[in-house]
């Protein structure tokens, strides 16, 4: 099983760009404060890379930004390819398959729970109170 859950912020806004076949990948990191503090009694961070793709991607970008409180559910993959230089570069990340907005959006946007699973311009159903299932 390869499943990752992570809740931090954004160290910096989120790069989006599309490949040759125009699917749309945003790539951004995330800082995660550990659980305990170290002897100093600071608390360190560790700063997990991001990738989503397709409308996620695009949601991502159009809304996150540096300082947001995300949480990730992905999982984690290792690749590995030949730098420049030609040394082998390996590149650990997480493939988030749902990113979940945890602050209020800001300048009047409007933002989805996941932002995987909602379009632009959805909006919850009015619902009345005798038609909760609860």
């Amino acid at each position: 099983m390869n499943k990752i859950f992570i809740i931090g912020n954004l160290t910096k806004d989120p790069e989006v760009r599309a490949t040759g076949s125009g699917i749309s990948v945003c790539t951004f990191t995330v800082a995660v404060q550990r659980r305990f503090q170290n002897a100093q009694g600071e608390r360190q961070a560790d700063f997990i890379p991001v990738v989503c793709w397709r409308g996620l991607a695009d949601n991502c970008g159009k809304y996150l930004h540096k300082g947001s409180k995300v949480g990730v559910i992905g999982s984690v993959q290792t690749r590995s390819y030949d730098a420049a230089d030609g040394s082998k570069r390996y590149v650990t990340e997480v493939v988030a398959d749902e990113v979940e907005f945890l602050e209020r959006p800001q300048h009047g946007e409007t933002r989805a729970a996941f932002a995987g699973e909602a379009q632009e311009g959805d909006s919850p159903a009015e619902v009345e109170e005798g038609d909760m299932p609860f």
